[in-house]
């Protein structure tokens, strides 16, 4: 049985504590942890870190990537808002 305090979407309620305290997105935070419960850490270790950095790409490749991830709003930001906005989504 899990814990009392775990929300029932989540596989793994101690690394996503961690991930979040790291300063990761709740829902990036639940995403991994969920990753790692089904297919195991080192395996999701493994697969993580592949892609480029946010701070290499163009404004206009970031606005393009957050409407491909239905992200509102960004039109206007400027990049460095944009890669913030993108990491929290």
């Amino acid at each position: 049985m899990g814990r009392k305090d775990s929300q029932p979407q989540l596989k793994d309620q101690d690394l996503y504590e961690e991930i979040c305290d790291k300063g990761n997105s709740r829902e990036n935070s639940a995403r991994i942890s969920n990753a790692a419960a089904k297919r195991g850490r080192s395996d999701v270790a493994k697969s993580g870190g592949q892609s480029a950095s946010y701070e290499g790409w163009t404004s206009e490749e970031l606005k393009k990537r957050a409407k491909e991830l239905d992200v509102q709003g960004c039109s206007k930001l400027k990049k460095s808002k944009l890669i913030d906005t993108l990491r929290d989504h």
